[in-house]
């Protein structure tokens, strides 16, 4: 993974495990800037998958982490933002996978589904992954012209 500016969030439900993610980044020598939430009073995690997805949108940030009861609400915000590639990984071969094929720049995860060792192992696998390149990047191409008026056609 390029290095560059990596950012994390979270919603109320995954709280807990926002420093699980921060400090696997931290032994795998990557700072990371927590932008919230920080306690168990309910917020509305699209506000939180903004915060990230859109500095990784902005180019102010290279990377996100995401994190919410199942991934799922905020895989779908985060993938409302043009360039974002925001893939819910469950385990460390999506996490291979989201990077190696689909050149992900923001990872999420169900915060209520992983226990802590998975979290790790699964941003080690992100963090180490590479982008292949070659016949994958023909198709992030066109993911990326999908953020163009009528998704990219003439």
């Amino acid at each position: 993974m390029s290095g560059g500016r990596t950012v994390v969030a979270c919603d109320h439900a995954a709280v807990g495990n926002k420093k699980v993610v921060i400090d696997a980044f931290a032994d795998l020598g990557v700072q990371v800037e927590d932008l919230g939430a920080d306690g168990s009073e309910s917020v509305d995690y699209p506000d939180y998958a903004a915060k990230v997805a859109g500095a990784v949108s902005r180019g102010e940030a290279a990377t996100g982490v995401l994190l919410c009861g199942t991934g799922i609400g905020m895989s779908i915000a985060a993938n409302k933002f043009p360039g974002v590639r925001a893939a819910l990984a469950h385990d460390v071969t999506t996490a291979r996978m989201a990077r190696a094929h689909n050149d992900a720049n923001v990872l999420v995860l169900g915060g209520g589904l992983l226990g802590e060792r998975a979290i790790v192992d699964i941003i080690e696998a992100w963090v180490q992954t590479p982008f292949e390149g070659g016949r994958h990047q023909r198709r992030v191409d066109k993911i990326n012209a999908l953020d163009k008026p009528e998704g990219g056609s003439k």
